[in-house]
């Protein structure tokens, strides 16, 4: 796995997504609406950051950023892009920041450990006020994924839709079209049978 992403660290992002920026930003927003909303001046660690994408949306929301992979050519495309911000060389499963962190969290990484429910429970003992994670709800059904954060020790769970494309561009017109469906509630739920993630924010 790692070896993968040191032969993709070149371009990662703009591979990856049709619109970078605007994908990012509109993560940055759930990481910090999802849940108890995050302050300005709070702390956020970005398990499997890659190279760093959200650092920059995050820090225009006032958030001190740090991130961690186990891909040392990721970090260096996140030095590179965010240069004086703190990275990390570690696995997800593994690596406990210097000292606890407001927010941990994931994107398209969280079903990487092999055990997700001590990899809660891991994420738990260093975070002060919440978690976020995305997943795709057809792959992993929503109940296990929240019976495993409450076995963890997160009394509270947060389920938000979210459907804009990862790699189709969407003109700018349309989405708030988007963000208005992703708060259609029935409706959301029949999307999301065969469209789209759910980010996930849980405390205690």
């Amino acid at each position: 796995m790692v070896e993968k992403y040191d032969r993709l660290a070149d371009g990662f992002s703009e591979i990856e997504y049709a619109d970078p920026s605007r994908y990012a930003e509109r993560r940055a927003t759930l990481i910090v609406e999802t849940g108890p909303r995050l302050r300005p001046g709070e702390t956020v660690l970005d398990l499997g950051c890659g190279d760093a994408i959200m650092a920059r949306p995050l820090a225009a929301h006032g958030l001190r950023y740090s991130g961690l992979d186990a891909s040392e050519r990721m970090l260096e495309a996140a030095r590179a892009c965010n240069p004086g911000l703190p990275f990390a060389l570690g696995r997800i499963e593994e690596y406990v920041p210097p000292e606890p962190i407001d927010a941990a969290f994931c994107l398209r990484t969280f079903y990487q450990p092999a055990d997700r429910a001590a990899f809660f429970r891991h994420v738990a003992g260093y975070t002060r006020r919440k978690f976020v994670f995305d997943f795709r709800p057809r792959t992993h059904p929503a109940g296990p994924v929240v019976d495993d954060l409450r076995a963890a020790g997160f009394r509270h769970v947060e389920l938000r839709p979210f459907f804009l494309p990862q790699r189709r561009h969407v003109p700018g017109a349309a989405v708030p079209l988007v963000t208005a469906l992703e708060h259609g509630g029935p409706v959301a739920s029949l999307v999301l049978r065969r469209y789209g993630r759910l980010f996930c924010a849980a405390w205690r």
